[in-house]
């Protein structure tokens, strides 16, 4: 069955065209003796039937011509013999399914003027038939009026829902925009991030070598010359990373004078966080042991983020952050206790940030409703792996 549908669905209405023109066909051709039977020859009455019907199996190619012709013709027939529309039911179920089409027309000039040629058509169907009633003259055209008008009504209905999804995909696109700028604007703040702590790091090396430079005796020239071109790299080193910095700062970024935040500045942001409406409590299990410095301040980060989300977001009452050490990873969790995961408008991408540092470092990231209340982050940094 579900491989008949698809066949069924698109050459069903042509079936039934063709079967419609065939039953009008034959019954015409035995009218002969006929109450109401057609007037006309055979010659032209069966011919015209088919004319009058199975020029709408080319309604795809063409979507106004083939319905409009059905009843420009029928009008035209009517004047040569006024009995053959009103004798065959088939003509006249091919007349209503005409102006459905007309109806349905996305072009509303076309669609108009597919009503006036139902309503006119119908009219003069009906006007040349010799047995018709005069409430015919209105009835007649209003019925084919409403089928124009069902067709209309469908037309306007699958424009409606062509709209939403245009909507939809653009909504999709802008959020996918932003997440891809979000990625972007986190990528580019970790890394400045990095090279500042790549730059403290061969500045201590620069100094260092400096010193044992200038303590070296006089008679190890060739090594105090190979600690000057060591010397010389680091420094060239130094400007061109302080350069790249620059170029990767924005315009409205101000520059960072103090240290990077790290785990032990956890308890300043707790008191900040707790000094804007949101009571933090900190545990820690397992040993504490040395971090690297881009680990340390990653950790500072996810931790920064979990907080902010809980105050602005979850309508929290409080939140619990912990960090669990093991030799090999640090594990962070940040858990509230809001209202949980809600519906974002694409717009707030703080875990996009999240997710991009664990990345670096081979970690892992999860997030979402605890139970259906709060919301809980946790990530796992691998210790060993990390840049350092």
């Amino acid at each position: 069955m579900t491989r008949l549908w698809p066949p069924a669905r698109r050459y069903g209405i042509d079936t039934l065209i063709v079967l419609a023109a065939i039953q009008g066909m034959i019954v015409v051709a035995v009218s002969d003796g006929a109450k109401n039977a057609p007037t006309s020859p055979l010659w032209f009455a069966v011919p015209a039937t088919a004319l009058l019907i199975l020029p709408l199996l080319a309604r795809r190619r063409y979507p106004f011509a083939a319905p409009f012709w059905t009843w420009l013709f029928g009008a035209l027939v009517s004047f040569v013999d006024g009995n053959l529309i009103p004798f065959t039911s088939a003509v006249s179920a091919a007349g209503l399914l005409a102006a459905f089409l007309l109806g349905n027309l996305r072009n509303n000039i076309e669609a108009w003027l597919g009503l006036v040629a139902a309503v006119t058509g119908a009219a003069l169907v009906v006007v040349h038939d010799p047995t018709h009633q005069p409430a015919e003259l209105f009835f007649v055209p209003l019925f084919f009026a409403i089928g124009w008008l069902a067709g209309y009504a469908l037309r306007e209905r699958a424009e409606q829902a062509e709209a939403a999804e245009v909507r939809a995909a653009q909504a999709e696109h802008e959020r996918d925009t932003a997440r891809r700028i979000a990625v972007a604007e986190e990528r580019a703040r970790i890394a400045r991030e990095l090279h500042d702590i790549v730059a403290h790091a061969v500045s201590v090396m620069v100094l260092q070598v400096g010193a044992v430079r200038h303590k070296l005796p006089d008679e190890l020239d060739e090594d105090r010359d190979a600690l000057t071109g060591v010397e010389r790299t680091g420094r060239t080193a130094l400007a061109e990373m302080r350069r790249l910095l620059a170029a990767m700062r924005r315009d409205d970024e101000e520059i960072a004078l103090g240290p990077q935040p790290g785990i032990d500045a956890l308890r300043e942001l707790a008191e900040e966080v707790e000094r804007a409406g949101l009571p933090v409590r900190l545990h820690v299990d397992g040993e504490p042991v040395a971090l690297p410095r881009a680990i340390d301040l990653s950790a500072y980060r996810i931790v920064q983020e979990g907080l902010t989300n809980a105050l602005k977001h979850a309508r929290a009452t409080g939140a619990d952050v912990t960090l669990s050490y093991t030799p090999d990873e640090l594990q962070i969790e940040v858990r509230d206790d809001g209202r949980g995961a809600e519906s974002s408008d694409g717009l707030g991408h703080g875990l996009v940030g999240v997710r991009e540092r664990v990345k670096i470092f081979g970690g892992e990231m999860s997030a979402g409703s605890a139970n259906g209340s709060g919301f809980v982050l946790h990530t796992r940094l691998p210790i060993s792996g990390g840049p350092r």
